[in-house]
């Protein structure tokens, strides 16, 4: 394809989103040749799509689609597959010798200029990727970080284009320590702020997330405008990518088999995900016999139920399928404790904690294997139940015998 750019569309947070993906995909199919097509990050994860396909089906939309990734705190170890690793972009992010990670800036002409590419890891969102998966990795400051990159090569840019997985809000103080930067698309805060906001010349914009919507700019005069935007509706997806769709259909099927009706007050209403965290920890701390239970809310996902809830509800409310386990805390952490629990909800969101107060002295908490391994360190023991079994547990009960059954995929990770 002799493709003639004139702007950027950007996508972020898609989140293994596909139930409803056509306008998605035929905007961005349609737009290839016009149109350097990007993602700020979280492509993966999220839903039960990327539980059943292993992010084969995001894989396959990246390298059909798209034409550079900014890495993201979820799918981590997908960013190094060689086809996603090649498409790339980060300045901040190296190895324990302070190799990069990736190629720190990709250079491309757009609408008659030489516009330079980069992107940026925010501090936070690297922490929050699990510890075993960035063993060896380092995160550097992103404002230092594309400064470094736009000396050495601001004598080949006429432009500059920043992918952020930082948060809207960090990435105003981004635009005003790097005011080179033309514009900075936005990923990571889960706002509705899209913008696009202005920082001295520097435009701050974020597309809608879930794969709703995009943002993208273009050259005007002697300066960039930016732009938010809905996918188009459409009804149908592009011959070329048939294979895919039906590969999205079939894994659609699977998500629809029902596990159970939804009890009061969760039936037909939108997730109050704080009410259900605090009603299973309240029933792990009694039922499991842990000295405390320590969850975060973040764990679980907002969505609209219905009246069944059905597999792909399941994956949707809890999509990281964190295992629960026993953390065994060492006399100082204990004594620690206090300090920890009121630091923990800047790094992963609001806690539910069960019984609370918490006990003067305890030496164990029950808690997910993420937090485990990030927070409370490595003395755990497996607690033998997943996070989405016990939500399973809480929201549905067992559906009637007179029911109709799907059959439910073999590698449903919350069978029960």
């Amino acid at each position: 394809m002799n493709r003639q750019l004139r702007q950027l569309i950007a996508t972020t947070d898609v989140h293994s989103t596909f139930g409803s993906a056509v306008p998605m995909l035929a905007y961005l199919h349609a737009s290839r040749p016009d149109s350097l097509i990007v993602d700020c990050g979280d492509f993966f994860e999220g839903s039960g799509f990327y539980h059943l396909g292993k992010g084969r089906i995001e894989r396959t939309v990246l390298t059909t689609l798209y034409d550079l990734l900014a890495p993201g705190n979820h799918g981590w170890p997908h960013y190094f597959e060689p086809q996603l690793h090649r498409m790339t972009v980060c300045a901040n992010t190296t190895d324990d010798n302070g190799k990069p990670l990736f190629d720190r800036v990709h250079m491309q002409e757009i609408g008659g200029r030489r516009v330079a590419v980069t992107a940026v890891l925010g501090p936070q969102a690297f922490n929050a990727i699990p510890a075993d998966q960035r063993v060896g990795h380092r995160v550097s400051d992103p404002a230092q970080a594309l400064r470094e990159v736009m000396l050495e090569h601001h004598h080949r840019a006429d432009a500059w284009m920043v992918l952020s997985h930082s948060g809207f809000e960090e990435d105003l103080k981004l635009a005003a320590a790097c005011p080179f930067a033309d514009v900075i698309f936005a990923g990571h805060c889960h706002s509705d702020t899209l913008g696009p906001s202005h920082v001295g010349d520097t435009l701050v914009v974020k597309g809608r997330e879930l794969g709703v919507g995009y943002a993208a700019a273009e050259p005007v005069g002697s300066g960039w405008a930016a732009r938010t935007c809905v996918f188009p509706d459409a009804t149908t997806v592009p011959s070329d990518l048939t294979a895919l769709w039906k590969e999205i259909s079939t894994a659609r099927q699977q998500l629809s088999s029902p596990l159970g009706m939804l009890r009061e007050p969760y039936r037909g209403n939108r997730l109050d995900r704080r009410r259900l965290l605090e009603e299973i920890a309240e029933r792990l701390h009694t039922g499991l016999g842990a000295d405390a239970v320590v969850l975060n809310e973040t764990a679980l996902r907002t969505v609209q139920l219905g009246a069944v809830l059905t597999l792909g509800d399941l994956l949707a409310v809890e999509p990281f399928a964190n295992q629960l386990v026993h953390a065994f805390l060492s006399e100082e952490q204990d004594q620690e404790r206090d300090k920890l629990l009121d630091h923990l909800p800047q790094l992963v969101g609001p806690l539910a904690v069960a019984p609370d107060p918490l006990p003067p002295a305890i030496r164990t908490v029950l808690t997910t294997d993420y937090l485990a391994n990030t927070f409370f360190g490595e003395r755990t023991h497996q607690a033998g139940m997943r996070l989405g079994q016990a939500v399973h547990h809480v929201l549905a009960s067992p559906l009637p015998s007179s029911a109709p059954l799907t059959k439910e995929p073999s590698d449903d990770p919350y069978r029960t």
